[in-house]
Parts: C-alpha cells; structure tokens; sequence
C-alpha cells in the first residue's frame, strides 16, 4: 500500500468522514467517496484514473460512481483540452448552490407526472394526493427560485466570515 504524507492522509481521513454523512443522508458510498475528493482535492478537474489512483480503488468502482454523482447532476464531464481525456469537475462558482438550489428540471418532472395522474385518475383520495403533490412541486420551484436569489446576494458575505474565522483561529495558534 501506498505511503501517504501526513497531511494528505488527513484528507482522506476527511474524505472518509464527510462521504460517511453523504451515504447516511441516502448516497451511494463509492459516490459519497467520489464527491467528496472531487469536492476537498485541490485540483479542478479529475480523469477516472486520477480519483482511482487518489481514492485507492479501482476505475470500476469510479465508473459506477461518477455515472450516478452525473446522472444526479453533482458533477459535470468535459474533456481535458487537447486530449480526449474526460474529466469530472465540480461547479467551482456556486457548488452547494448548484448542487441544493438548481433542481427546478427534477420538481419538473414531478410536478408533471403529478398532472399526467390528475388528468387520468378519478376524484378521489389518490387524486387529491396529487393535486397537493403538483401544488407542492409548484410551491417549491418557486421558493427555491427565491431562496437562489437569496444566496446570491448573502454568499459573498458569508464567504468572507467564513475566511476570516479561519485566518483568526490561524493567528491565534
């Protein structure tokens, strides 16, 4: 096995404890694994084999891994210029707001298939489920649409707390 310098051995010791509260909260652990040094690794952008080598394990477990972090929209594919290399990345700009806020394609997709049901079933208890399932989807897109615009004006901010909590916690030890 693979010597790991002190420090980076503390990454994947974190990596292994944030991909823990990701599988609890319903991810896929290799997933889980995957997005998390995608997300604390200090490179951009990542081919198969590099998370492999980085994560110790092999370019199978990435491949089902990366496809559902894509499917879920938690990473993005592109190529590595002038290779044909695909590499994995992160929404480096907005992660989390990208990740939690842009989900209006899947509240969508719910809210639709509410409507499909709505026009087909009969009046009825599991008609008015969806009705309320529609009216929620609705709802939600909504105040997500809000709650992005939010963000967008309080991130900066919070950034900057965040930065100087770390800068002050460092001059102090």
């Amino acid at each position: 096995m693979e010597e790991h310098s002190a420090e980076r051995q503390s990454m994947l010791d974190y990596v292994e404890q944030f991909a823990a509260i990701l599988a609890t909260s319903g991810m896929q652990k290799m997933a889980a694994r995957v997005f998390t040094y995608i997300l604390v690794d200090d490179d951009e952008t990542y081919t198969a084999a590099e998370i492999a080598e980085g994560l110790g394990i092999s370019l199978a477990a990435v491949s089902g891994a990366v496809r559902e972090l894509l499917a879920a929209g938690l990473v993005f594919k592109t190529r590595r210029p002038s290779t044909r290399a695909d590499v994995y990345r992160l929404n480096d700009d907005d992660i989390w707001g990208s990740i939690m806020l842009d989900r209006s394609g899947f509240l969508d997709r719910y809210r639709d298939t509410a409507l499909v049901g709505i026009d087909t079933l009969p009046d009825g208890p599991g008609r008015d489920r969806l009705i309320q399932t529609a009216a929620f989807m609705e709802f939600t897109k909504v105040e997500m649409r809000l709650m992005r615009d939010h963000w967008n004006e309080r991130r900066a901010e919070l950034t900057a707390a965040y930065k100087a909590r770390r800068r002050d916690a460092d001059a102090s030890s």
